[in-house]
């Protein structure tokens, strides 16, 4: 199996399409994932953006440096998308706050992670965007620092204030249908 580092260099030099499929469909689920956390279960404007994503990263390829990974690259170009849609349809993101229906205690995997994004809806996205880079994908503070473009003591902020707002929610009492 062949690293996104050659896949990459393959797309680069020869315009290898098929390069580049393979790196869409190693990514893509994750890319998805990322973006439905941070916009809150939207799944179709997570599909939107990630498709959209994957098009400036094949225009911008030769422009990724090696610095960090692909996965961080692609979730910095997913990021910036994401943040121009926010900036010009903010009120497509208001969320409920009515969660009644929201158990926290599921065995299955989807029921889970359909909870962790009904849980998400009550962050900002700031909070959002930090605990999902920060948990979900595993990220460091500086990694996150880097695709944001926020300092580190604003990543550091944002992830602490997210984890106190998730606190103070699931410890409220919540009211049954």
């Amino acid at each position: 199996m062949q690293t996104d580092e050659q896949l990459i260099s393959l797309v680069v030099s020869i315009d290898d399409r098929e390069a580049f499929s393979v790196l869409v469909k190693r990514h893509q689920s994750a890319l998805r994932q990322f973006l439905r956390r941070v916009s809150g279960g939207d799944y179709a404007l997570s599909d939107d953006i990630a498709q959209d994503s994957f098009i400036l990263a094949y225009e911008k390829l030769a422009q990724f440096s090696n610095q960090g990974s692909f996965a961080a690259w692609l979730r910095t170009l997913a990021y910036r998308r994401f943040l121009r849609v926010v900036q010009t349809g903010a009120s497509r993101f208001e969320c409920s706050s009515d969660m009644a229906d929201l158990s926290l205690k599921h065995d299955d995997a989807v029921e889970a992670d359909i909870a962790a994004e009904k849980l998400m809806q009550q962050l900002i996205v700031e909070h959002r965007v930090a605990l999902t880079l920060s948990y979900s994908e595993g990220m460091s503070h500086p990694e996150i620092s880097q695709i944001t473009g926020w300092p580190l003591g604003t990543v550091k902020s944002h992830i602490a204030r997210a984890k106190q707002e998730l606190k103070r929610y699931l410890e409220r009492p919540q009211q049954v249908a």
